[in-house]
């Protein structure tokens, strides 16, 4: 493991612990509204298509991040649901 995951999963361990199996249920599904998405989806066709703005392409990487973010808290929270089930 990384340093970069070592430090990760120490940050998300008292996450893990503190989700309660209806929050870990709700976290794992849980999905952009769909103006968000909607809005997700027009800035990745410009950015594929090259003719984002600069403030578009700001825009658009905090998107990212954020969705990066949430994947992982539902991934903590898949495996929360997994533990609980066996």
């Amino acid at each position: 493991m990384t340093t970069a995951n070592a430090v990760l999963e120490q940050f998300l361990e008292p996450v893990r612990q503190a989700l309660s199996i209806e929050q870990a249920r709700r976290l794992a599904e849980f999905h952009a509204d769909p103006s968000t998405q909607t809005r997700v989806d027009e800035l990745a066709g410009k950015c594929n298509e090259g003719t984002l703005t600069e403030e578009e392409r700001a825009e658009y990487e905090s998107f990212v991040e954020a969705g990066d973010f949430i994947a992982i808290l539902q991934a903590e929270a898949r495996q929360v649901l997994a533990d609980m089930e066996r």
